[in-house]
């Protein structure tokens, strides 16, 4: 008889370890009319962090909800954004603003916690604060909160930052 030939199987799916974390914060229904009717897509929030500083945020629309989070996820691992965590909590006291949306950020002591409410609370977790008292002024939209927290914490600099601007050592500072 002639030799049976060994099957071949594919190579086990090894899942990839990825080092950011990633939360969903919203998915909307979105339409748009059009002559035939409407069409229905789903629009997704996404922001992912590595709790170590890098935190970023993306927004995607798709004719389904999976690849909606999908597509966002993507943009926001593009996106990320390198912020200052000091001993768990922020340098400094700061303001960050998106259209019609305010967050006041300020730096807590160790042991106090993460005080602060909404889309705000995921995007400190995600960067890796552990400490940070935080307040969300004017709309509520999640969307327009995340942008907010994020231009805020881009404004912050460090002691060495500021001493490497002016010119001077960290101590004079």
């Amino acid at each position: 008889m002639a030799e049976q030939k060994k099957r071949e199987f594919r190579k086990p799916r090894v899942e990839e370890k990825d080092e950011f974390e990633k939360k969903m914060l919203a998915v909307r229904r979105v339409t748009k009319v059009v002559k035939g009717g409407r069409t229905l897509r789903f629009s997704a929030l996404v922001v992912v962090g590595d709790k170590k500083g890098r935190v970023g945020m993306g927004v995607a629309k798709a004719a389904e909800v999976p690849q909606a989070i999908d597509k966002a996820t993507k943009a926001a691992k593009k996106a990320l954004v390198t912020v200052p965590v000091i001993e768990g909590t922020i340098p400094h006291e700061t303001i960050g603003k998106f259209a019609k949306t305010s967050v006041k950020m300020l730096p807590s002591k160790k042991g106090a916690g993460l005080i602060a409410g909404g889309a705000a609370r995921t995007v400190f977790d995600l960067a890796g604060y552990t400490d940070i008292t935080a307040k969300i002024y004017g709309s509520t939209d999640k969307i327009n909160v995340v942008r907010a927290t994020l231009n805020g914490l881009k404004n912050l600099r460090t002691r060495e930052q500021v001493a490497l601007l002016r010119g001077k050592a960290p101590e004079e500072i």
